[in-house]
């Protein structure tokens, strides 16, 4: 078995988004002393362009690799997530987070979407009961609210990916989810110096503005359209809706990892892509889009 990788529209889909970033990439290249912001295009698309050929060999790999590379991107997720929040020391929260991401993992593999919605619960019963085990009350609100906080959106919400790949052309689903994500938020940022009067966020997110915000919805709108053969329905519903979710839960994503950033004083965490911040920049848009995706395409598609 060669998994996704060995089917045609895999090849295309990979084929046609390498060659997408190749010529974005050699567009900005040559404008990226023009002002600050093609730099950062031309810093996010060159480290996009080492990235996304090795997230599709993986992600092409027969079941169930890319459940287990997904489990362990949710595992760096959180991981980086207890490096910004000051408390990566506190192995034993640390761990039981952890334990939880992995066994999400595992009830994916096997069906369990019983247990997969009981996991919240289990992982928050279980970091109460470190307090207990190591004799001690400092901080330990603060420690249980973290650590759960971290599994609930690095985990849980995060690995409704692994349940959108149990999907009908799962992969093909997942590939769809993270290109418009992707594509909205560079869009966004783009052109985001030339439109904007009127700021949504401007103490969370000063560049953030309605008339970006819509102008890249309107954009990503299009792009969920010419991708709409990745999912297994092409009806208007489907590709609008995936369009909606991927931009307005992927702003709420971005901007609440935003609000966590600038209450911690850290913006980034390690370098991921270059002059985009670390790697739970990459996730964060994901955290909303993948469980609000998720439930909106069973429910279309039982009715």
């Amino acid at each position: 078995m060669t998994g996704a990788l060995g089917t045609p529209v895999y090849q295309e889909t990979a084929l046609w988004v390498l060659s997408l970033l190749f010529v974005s990439g050699l567009i900005v290249y040559f404008l990226r002393k023009k002002n600050h912001y093609f730099v950062v295009s031309w810093a996010s698309i060159k480290s996009w362009l080492f990235v996304a050929p090795i997230l599709f060999v993986l992600m092409g790999l027969p079941e169930p690799w890319p459940l287990i590379v997904l489990t362990l991107l949710a595992v760096l997720g959180a991981k980086i997530f207890f490096q910004l929040v000051g408390m990566y020391h506190r192995s034993y929260f640390v761990l039981v987070c952890y334990a939880g991401i992995l066994g999400l993992g595992w009830t994916i593999y096997a069906g369990r979407l019983d247990l997969y919605n009981l996991l919240p619960m289990i992982v928050l019963g279980v970091s109460c009961l470190v307090p207990l085990l190591r004799n001690n009350y400092k901080r330990m609100i603060q420690y249980i609210s973290l650590t759960n906080l971290a599994f609930v959106f690095l985990g849980w919400s995060f690995m409704h990916l692994g349940l959108v790949m149990g999907l009908e052309k799962g992969i093909y689903q997942l590939l769809y989810l993270l290109i418009l994500t992707e594509f909205c938020d560079n869009t966004n940022l783009a052109i985001s110096r030339y439109v904007g009067r009127i700021k949504l966020f401007d103490r969370i997110d000063h560049k953030r503005s309605l008339e970006s915000t819509l102008v890249s919805m309107v954009l990503t709108l299009g792009m969920a359209f010419i991708m709409r053969n990745l999912l297994p329905d092409n009806s208007d519903k489907y590709w609008l809706a995936a369009g909606i979710v991927a931009s307005v839960g992927g702003m709420f994503g971005d901007l609440i990892m935003a609000v966590l950033r600038r209450d911690a004083g850290i913006r980034v965490t390690g370098a991921f892509v270059l002059g985009r911040g670390d790697f739970l920049h990459r996730m964060d848009r994901l955290i909303f889009v993948a469980p609000i995706y998720y439930y909106v395409t069973t429910y279309l598609l039982s009715h």
